[in-house]
């Protein structure tokens, strides 16, 4: 068994949630050292473990039923089988919530309630459980009662109106980011309740919107709309306040230049030979360049087409211009400072025809209390048995029982 080194052990998470907001949130609390109980349906378990392929392979090189999608989320928990539609197992969630600091769930508004597992039925009894409600539109307002997924309140939190080409169509981030900044902000939220309630406080309830986090993330460009009240445009892979800051042309293919101040454009404009750009008065400030960006961009391709991706990516670097190249997934990867990072592990899994499976790594770097990784994403159930022994006290009969009554 693995050492548990994260700030957080000795925290219990109830998790009930599932696709990809909620499960990133358990995972982060998880990689610190939480021990992060996931509640599945019997037979069915998270929906996204039939999202695939690609699946992972078993020895003959066929799929099992672990999914990419599934796996990317899922470490550091074990999962527990319940149905909660039964009286057992609505039973069986509250004695589990008596066991745990946090209770996690992504149901549709009031969708627990008829169970008893809402908030307001569970406070009374665990007055110092924070409970966390992760919804698409929250839990109060005229939109609050409809079904929330990433693609839709992407479209809806205006992130995809100024993503894209500025001639084509509004374009989705290729992640699914609104849910994932949605569990960023459930981690943190949870981590504030904990230090509330360890100062002396008591439990709460914590109510995350899919739309209202992305409606924070949309950062500078919220805040060039609130200030000029003026709709930001669809600008490609531009920046809307920093110029030159996107992608631009080689003779071989592109790279990204990324200069954010006067001094660093400057120095670009001198090693390209273009020691009059800076002091043109179009371009001698950021703000000049942001008003003037069509007239420069096509002067900096015009340069920048003369040589390899790879010549600018080594001359730049050694003058401090800010570049980087156009990755692919594999790329990155393969990259010597990703895996100095350690931002791909592996792990061992039951499943697997090679006995283990590639994982993204945690960021963050803890110098004290680094984050551990002890759980594989877990199979459907796989530690049922394990979690209501250990924290129930219930026997081989008694489970048995359960499993036969289909509770668990």
């Amino acid at each position: 068994m693995i050492d548990n080194t994260g700030p957080l052990k000795g925290l219990r998470i109830l998790d009930m949630s599932r696709i990809l907001a909620g499960p990133t949130c358990t995972q982060i609390l998880g990689d610190l050292g939480a021990d992060v109980i996931k509640i599945e349906r019997p037979g069915m378990g998270d929906d996204t473990r039939k999202w695939g392929p690609p699946y992972v392979k078993d020895a003959n090189g066929n799929d099992t039923s672990e999914s990419a999608y599934y796996l990317c989320a899922n470490r550091n928990k074990r999962s527990l089988t319940v149905d909660i539609t039964q009286a057992e197992g609505q039973e069986l969630i509250r004695k589990l919530a008596g066991k745990c600091d946090v209770l996690i769930e992504n149901h549709k508004v009031g969708g627990l309630k008829k169970y008893g597992l809402d908030y307001d039925s569970m406070k009374g009894d665990f007055p110092n459980l924070i409970y966390c409600s992760i919804s698409g539109f929250g839990q109060t307002g005229p939109k609050s009662h409809r079904p929330g997924y990433d693609f839709m309140i992407q479209a809806m939190g205006g992130i995809m109106s100024v993503t894209g080409d500025p001639d084509g169509s509004p374009m989705k981030v290729g992640v699914g980011i609104a849910d994932v900044m949605c569990g960023m902000y459930a981690a943190i939220s949870i981590l504030a309740a904990i230090r509330h309630r360890d100062q002396g406080g008591s439990g709460q309830h914590i109510d995350l919107a899919l739309l209202d986090s992305q409606a924070a993330w949309l950062i500078n460009s919220g805040m060039n709309y609130l200030t000029s009240r003026e709709n930001q445009h669809r600008l490609g892979n531009a920046h809307p306040n920093v110029v030159p800051y996107q992608v631009f042309e080689t003779s071989d293919g592109c790279f990204v230049l990324a200069i954010g101040n006067d001094t660093q454009f400057r120095k670009f404009c001198e090693f390209v030979e273009a020691p009059e750009l800076p002091n043109d008065s179009r371009f001698h400030t950021n703000a000049d360049r942001v008003r003037n960006r069509e007239v420069l961009v096509l002067i900096i391709n015009e340069l920048t087409r003369r040589f390899s991706t790879q010549y600018w990516l080594e001359e730049l670097e050694k003058r401090q211009v800010p570049c980087g190249p156009v990755n692919t997934i594999k790329e990155v990867f393969d990259d010597p400072q990703v895996q100095h990072r350690e931002m791909e592990i592996t792990m061992p899994h039951p499943l697997s025809g090679t006995d283990e499976v590639s994982l993204i790594g945690s960021p963050v770097k803890m110098s004290e209390t680094p984050v551990s990784y002890r759980h594989a994403p877990p199979t459907l159930g796989q530690h049922t048995d394990e979690v209501l022994e250990e924290l129930l006290g219930l026997d081989e009969t008694e489970r048995r029982e359960l499993s036969e009554q289909e509770v668990i």
